[in-house]
């Protein structure tokens, strides 16, 4: 049975610590809207300063809403437009300290201030994107961004 554990204070252990718990999540689950549910939750219980964690399902040249923690989102997202957009296009992780100095960002939430974005694929596809807003300037750092990429690339293996 799942547990959720008590964080430590040291960032990597507690990151360590979370993909864990997504491996405990999702062992022996094969529905992809449980399992992006149960990440989402994850995430937003684990990290501190966020307004928003969620996932967006590349559909059809476009993102799609998907499973999320926070205010109502946008639905629809082209692809190459705004920070996720472009995530899919580059096929790279965005780390945005400030969105209002990114060309085309798409805001959401208003109140979202700095953002990182890293694509999923599947089966060399494009998948999707984990999609994480923060309402404080540059709360993601590269730390955050080496320890996300392994999330999702744990996750990627229960997507497959």
């Amino acid at each position: 049975m799942f547990q959720v554990t008590n964080y430590s204070g040291n960032r990597a252990k507690d990151y360590e610590l979370l993909n864990k718990q997504l491996r405990a999540l999702s062992e022996g689950e094969t529905d992809e809207i449980a399992l992006l549910s149960n990440a989402s939750a994850l995430l937003n219980q684990f990290l501190s300063e966020v307004n928003w964690v969620g996932f967006y399902l590349f559909k059809k040249n476009e993102l799609v809403l998907g499973p999320f923690q926070g205010l109502p989102a946008c639905i629809r997202i082209p692809a190459g437009k705004g920070v996720c957009g472009t995530a899919i296009e580059q096929r790279a992780t965005q780390l945005v300290a400030d969105v209002t100095a990114f060309p085309g960002h798409i805001a959401c939430d208003s109140a979202s201030k700095s953002e990182i974005v890293i694509p999923i694929e599947r089966e060399n596809s494009v998948y999707g994107v984990l999609d994480i807003d923060s309402p404080i300037t540059n709360r993601f750092d590269e730390s955050d961004q080496h320890y996300l990429e392994e999330f999702v690339a744990i996750l990627q293996e229960y997507l497959a």
